[in-house]
């Protein structure tokens, strides 16, 4: 059966932990456990090169145009790559091309957020309501910003105009340069709809919570939030190949272009796309080589936020809160977490119009990976990359690693 063309608003929370709780198909060494206490040292295996070279080199199962995946840490590094990175001049795929990063950009917001915290300029437990008076509805009971952050604020599904709809391939492109403003973003919220649960006592992922957080960081600097984290992070960070393109809709310099399958399975390149209605929760553009760096720097106590502070963004919700679903919580603030053969691992998925990358780490930075690949289809087959991606860097091998 062909999958379903899925909207983004279907597909964005279909990430790597969501696939192995819920009962996709995957290797039984793969099925996802709690993470251990974030105090306990991890044990990585040996690379298998042979596995990771495998996991890169299928771009039939689902279709995809390119693939790269870097490996690295203190126990070895690999990196790789497979198809092209434009179709029209079969140009290769270089270390220094830039992609479309999807919710990554929820990282960077969250640690630019911690960093105003661990300044004494942003309260955790103050609600977001008295940093943005009159934003969201009177009717929304108090959510604390560290709500927003683990995605337990507990707000209403939004409601997106049918105009503005974007449930086929070719109503993606139709929309490709609509423009959206974070205030129009927020007003898709219903004003007459009740919580979907108690703030806190729950845990849904919600694009939403990052768009009010962005918001945050914008009132508390008095400066847009791309330029808050190029500031505070980018720079210090030499992350010279990360950007965030606020209304610029086009990729600039060296990049992997994006395509979607038509509904007759043509091919058409997706990759100029105004970004401005994924503003402050999923429009970072980036490298492989720039997110390791990011969550190396982000993970080593003291490089980026203070042991502390970092400690804050490792914390789960309480063991009593879990998914709507009824599944184990699994967000902490700004990360998603999962544990593969073994392996417990910390990061963000990140998905857009014909991309689809990841970047995680253990939390003592034995092993890092970054990937990034391009699917053809918006449907749950993508689940099948995440899968053999995770497992291929956290099976054990034999050998030395090669780069």
């Amino acid at each position: 059966m062909t999958p379903t063309f899925l909207s983004r608003r279907a597909l964005v929370g279909a990430t790597l932990t969501a696939a192995l709780l819920g009962g996709v198909a995957a290797p039984a060494a793969m099925a996802a456990t709690p993470p251990v206490a974030s105090s306990s040292a991890v044990t990585v295996p040996p690379l298998d090169t042979a596995a990771l070279r495998a996991a890169v080199s299928d771009l039939n199962h689902p279709q995809a145009t390119a693939v790269q995946l870097r490996v690295g840490g203190k126990a070895g590094s690999w990196y790789g790559t497979a198809g092209v990175a434009n179709r029209a001049t079969g140009a290769p795929i270089r270390q220094d091309d830039t992609f479309r990063a999807g919710s990554i950009t929820k990282m960077f917001v969250a640690a630019a957020v911690l960093q105003l915290s661990a300044e004494g300029k942003v309260d955790l437990d103050k609600p977001i309501q008295d940093y943005l008076p009159g934003v969201l509805p009177k009717s929304y009971a108090p959510i604390k910003v560290s709500q927003l952050l683990n995605h337990t604020s507990g707000l209403p599904s939004e409601n997106i105009p049918a105009s503005q709809q974007k449930n086929t391939p070719e109503q993606v492109l139709e929309h490709r340069y609509d423009r959206w403003t974070p205030q129009q973003i927020v007003a898709t919220l219903p004003a007459d709809a009740p919580m979907k649960f108690a703030p806190g006592t729950k845990q849904e992922y919600r694009g939403m919570n990052y768009v009010l957080s962005a918001m945050l960081l914008e009132k508390v600097t008095g400066k847009p939030y791309g330029k808050v984290i190029g500031d505070r992070i980018l720079r210090p960070l030499g992350l010279h190949h990360t950007s965030f393109p606020g209304n610029d809709p086009k990729l600039h310099g060296p990049h992997v272009h994006g395509y979607l399958a038509m509904s007759d399975g043509t091919l058409k390149d997706a990759t100029e796309y105004d970004q401005s209605e994924a503003w402050g929760e999923g429009e970072v553009i980036s490298t492989t080589g720039d997110l390791n760096r990011f969550i190396t720097a982000l993970f080593t106590p003291g490089k980026v936020l203070p042991k502390a502070t970092l400690d804050k963004m490792f914390e789960m919700p309480a063991p009593d809160v879990r998914m709507v679903d009824g599944s184990p919580a699994r967000y902490s603030v700004g990360l998603q977490t999962v544990t593969i053969n073994g392996v417990t691992l910390w990061g963000k998925t990140g998905e857009r119009y014909g991309y689809n990358s990841a970047v995680m780490a253990t939390r003592d930075l034995q092993r890092t990976a970054v990937y990034s690949w391009t699917p053809t289809h918006r449907d749950d087959s993508q689940m099948q990359v995440s899968l053999r991606m995770a497992d291929a860097v956290t099976k054990s091998g034999v050998g030395a690693a090669a780069r």
